[in-house]
């Protein structure tokens, strides 16, 4: 039997609006209500934004105390993953919530291009975020928008700035950066498995290549993520009805492809975190 996927949901992130899809949660209790329905259709993570009173994205650390310990009560178990990214703060205000000891954080170890700026994240940033993660024991989700960001990620390993195992997620189809590329998508998994052999991997999709890269990650032994961070719709004509509908969809292509789908217990020890109830 193959290995246990991990699903990963997205439930907000910082762009999509209520006008991109009126199932877009945005409120503290519209994220904790969508993504315990997400845990319940098979998600294990939970990757988390919040955003303040008018739907903006922030990196408010008592927001994510209140989403924190929402998602605790009404799902638990499951992995609470905080991001640290640069749509919602600026320096070291983005790593502002990691004193909450979240079980992850996500981490980018290089700057790329974004449809309309650059993706910054600078050395020293980098490095101040990986350093807080190990004082307060949070385990990185390396977001990879790029071929270096891996590269990167296996040397920080080696030097002892991040702990292993790693666990990558290959972020495929944001333009003016990665595309989501089959022969690409297999360079990566090849260089990662070369450069740090016990790392595990994900991967997201951006728009349209959510579904393929769900495909692709569960038919090829990884973890997967969706959501409605990156993806607000089913296909070009039909909006999702929610998180879970996207989750479902998930679960849908692991049972296509005979991967049973990870328990919240089976995702900790893979990932090495603490059971938490």
């Amino acid at each position: 039997m193959s290995d246990p996927c991990i699903i990963c949901v997205a439930i907000t992130g910082s762009l999509p609006t209520k006008a991109n899809n009126p199932a877009v949660p945005i409120t503290i209790a519209e994220q904790i209500e969508s993504t315990q329905a997400a845990f319940e259709a098979g998600a294990s993570i939970a990757h988390c934004h919040v955003r303040d009173d008018e739907g903006k994205p922030t990196s408010d650390p008592e927001r994510f105390a209140r989403l924190k310990e929402g998602l605790e009560k009404h799902c638990p178990g499951m992995i609470v993953q905080l991001s640290t990214g640069g749509r919602s703060g600026a320096g070291k205000a983005r790593g502002g919530m990691l004193p909450l000891r979240p079980d992850m954080a996500s981490l980018t170890v290089g700057s790329n291009n974004f449809p309309t700026r650059v993706y910054e994240n600078p050395p020293d940033l980098v490095d101040w975020l990986a350093s807080e993660m190990l004082a307060y024991d949070v385990k990185p989700e390396l977001e990879c928008f790029d071929l270096s960001h891996i590269v990167q990620a296996s040397i920080m390993q080696k030097d002892g700035r991040l702990k292993g195992p790693l666990y990558v997620q290959f972020v495929m189809g944001v333009k003016n950066a990665m595309p989501a590329d089959e022969p690409i998508f297999d360079f990566y998994i090849e260089t990662l498995k070369r450069l740090s052999p016990d790392a595990q991997w994900c991967a997201a999709g951006i728009g349209p290549a959510q579904i393929l890269i769900n495909e692709w990650c569960i038919k090829k032994d990884g973890h997967t993520r969706t959501g409605m961070e990156d993806n607000v719709r089913f296909d070009k004509n039909t909006l999702a009805p929610s998180n879970a509908a996207l989750v479902k969809r998930a679960v849908e292509l692991c049972e296509k492809y005979e991967r049973p789908v990870a328990t919240w217990q089976q995702a900790r020890a893979v990932l090495g975190l603490p059971l938490r109830q």
